[in-house]
């Protein structure tokens, strides 16, 4: 099992990651964002900074929570109730956790969207998709039928789609991907010249861009289309490093 200091572990990700250059929602924090034990040994990689996944990293005796929704979204507030039990259990184990949103969403090697894009069968090709400045969304050109490409992502994401609106195409020329909750990015897919569209999930109205832009759109859940990134990234870095690291998998079923 090998060592870094977390200072240099957190700043080799700030910088393959560019956390300090990809801007995100107000209130996001990419980067480090509880500061634990100077060395790090043990990783655990999840989906979600929620009271249960704090409390499972402290059992697993890890030294860092690599997490792609991090602990803070909203402008200050007091440490009480849900804030303090998803706190209490890193300060008192002293586990870091490093956070990355946007910044893993669009990353060209262990990005959801291009990871995702990779898994499905295809090398991203191009970018669509502004969010916060910043392009995250990645296509690949292809011929194949939508009913192949379902298939192809249920097993990508071992299991069912949620829902599917194919109003697209039978034999689709440009599969992009977004995954989370990317509904509202339907246009900006068919503007792209994506026939098939792949993300997390997406509001009532999305529906009806769908129908009304005439294109293929698969609803595969936002937790499953983002497992990926932090798993790549702590595979990454354990790798780099010679660390130990594990997945903490808590789906939501959202």
């Amino acid at each position: 099992m090998g060592t870094v200091s977390l200072q240099e572990l957190t700043s080799y990700l700030d910088s393959y990651l560019r956390s300090a250059e990809i801007k995100d929602y107000p209130g996001a924090w990419n980067g480090l964002q509880v500061e634990g034990r100077p060395e790090v040994s043990r990783i655990a990689a999840a989906v979600d900074a929620s009271v249960a996944t704090v409390e499972e990293a402290a059992r697993r005796n890890v030294d860092l929570l690599l997490t792609h929704h991090g602990l803070f979204w909203n402008s200050s507030r007091p440490l009480v109730g849900r804030a303090l039990r998803r706190i209490a259990p890193l300060i008192r184990d002293e586990i870091s956790v490093y956070s990355a949103h946007l910044p893993l969403d669009c990353h060209p090697e262990v990005g959801n969207n291009a990871l995702l894009l990779r898994r499905i069968g295809f090398e991203p090709v191009g970018r669509f998709g502004e969010s916060q400045g910043s392009l995250i969304g990645w296509y690949a050109d292809l011929e194949l039928s939508r009913e192949a490409l379902l298939r192809r992502v249920e097993e990508a994401i071992v299991q069912p789609v949620r829902n599917r609106f194919f109003f697209g195409s039978e034999i689709c020329r440009r599969v992009g991907v977004i995954t989370g909750g990317a509904g509202s990015e339907i246009a900006a897919a068919a503007a792209a010249g994506v026939d098939f569209y792949v993300t997390g999930e997406g509001a009532q109205h999305t529906f009806f861009d769908a129908q009304e832009l005439a294109i293929n759109v698969v609803y595969a859940g936002h937790y499953a289309t983002e497992t990926f990134g932090v798993c790549a990234l702590a595979q990454h870095l354990g790798a780099r490093f010679g660390l130990d690291w594990e997945f903490i998998d808590l789906p939501t079923g959202l």
